[in-house]
């Protein structure tokens, strides 16, 4: 309760309706817990608990009704699932139901479409709420590319900070969509100026026009054998080909937005053919991932 009343309080001076709030503070109680304005974001960690199916049902239903009381919401208003480790790509465009369960809420006078039931994630990684702040303040008159684009989120700030075109590229139909739905949920209706590429990264970037984009965002997988891809990415190993890539088709002084989730990553500085390489990691981790977050995010210039 004490974490959720100091969180709250950052949020509502900083008008931020979407955070969150508990991440497996406490070992008895394993849990990623996120506001999405009136409803509740939860997801349990898969572990060992030795519980039998009913005594875990039982345990389950008991946790949601304590979080109903906490943070004053409905039960029927939190949205419970198991968080398991992604084994590829291929598993975050697994629907984990049958009903689909979508809402708009809104993040710096933007609008997205979440769903928090039928996906392993939710569709607006929070995390990188500052990083699309900045991507946005920079997009006036530029050309901006969105790499594994995800639901489009940044496209949107992209076109909201005036982007003369956006390209939002990713291997899946149903984010692709769900990128042109969110564009259009706030107005970005320009086939001319906002367009959707359904491609395989790897083998987009091999087509990719020399010195044409202004900014370029790539926040790819850890790793991926989906099948619908030619080869397996792991950003371990692959990450200095995939930003050099990326760098070939910016424009100079172009910027490029990296991020990963992978662990105990280090950037191989040597093998980037850039002009600088500034670790933003730390600027760019909101108040509600303060010593929780797990991914660096790195801004490169050609």
């Amino acid at each position: 309760m004490k974490v959720f009343r100091h969180v709250g309080r950052r949020a509502g001076r900083l008008h931020v309706s979407c955070y969150r709030v508990y991440d497996h503070d406490l070992p008895e109680f394993p849990f990623c817990i996120e506001i999405y304005e009136d409803k509740l974001y939860v997801a349990e960690y898969k572990r060992q608990h030795g519980f039998t199916e009913k005594q875990h049902h039982d345990w389950r239903r008991k946790c949601v009704e304590i979080m109903s009381q906490v943070f004053g919401v409905a039960v029927e208003n939190i949205f419970l699932k198991l968080r398991k480790v992604k084994s590829g790509r291929a598993d975050q465009y697994k629907k984990m139901g049958e009903q689909a369960n979508e809402f708009v809420v809104h993040e710096n006078d933007l609008k997205f479409i979440v769903n928090l039931s039928d996906y392993l994630d939710t569709g607006l990684f929070l995390d990188h709420r500052i990083t699309r702040e900045m991507v946005k303040s920079e997009s006036a008159g530029k050309k901006i590319l969105n790499l594994f684009c995800y639901t489009g989120s940044f496209s949107v700030y992209a076109a909201a900070g005036g982007a003369s075109q956006t390209v939002s590229v990713d291997l899946s139909n149903t984010y692709l969509n769900w990128t042109e739905r969110n564009m259009q949920l706030n107005g970005f209706i320009d086939p001319s100026k906002y367009k959707y590429v359904h491609a395989d990264v790897i083998k987009y970037l091999e087509t990719l026009p020399e010195d044409y984009f202004d900014i370029v965002i790539l926040d790819p997988p850890t790793f991926s054998n989906s099948q619908r891809m030619d080869e397996f990415l792991d950003i371990k190993r692959d990450h200095a080909q995939l930003i050099n890539d990326c760098l070939k088709g910016l424009k100079k002084n172009g910027v490029l937005y990296f991020s990963t989730n992978s662990r105990k990553f280090i950037l191989d500085n040597e093998k980037i053919r850039s002009a600088s390489i500034k670790d933003i990691t730390k600027t760019t981790t909101p108040f509600d991932f303060e010593g929780k977050l797990f991914r660096y995010c790195f801004r490169i210039e050609k």
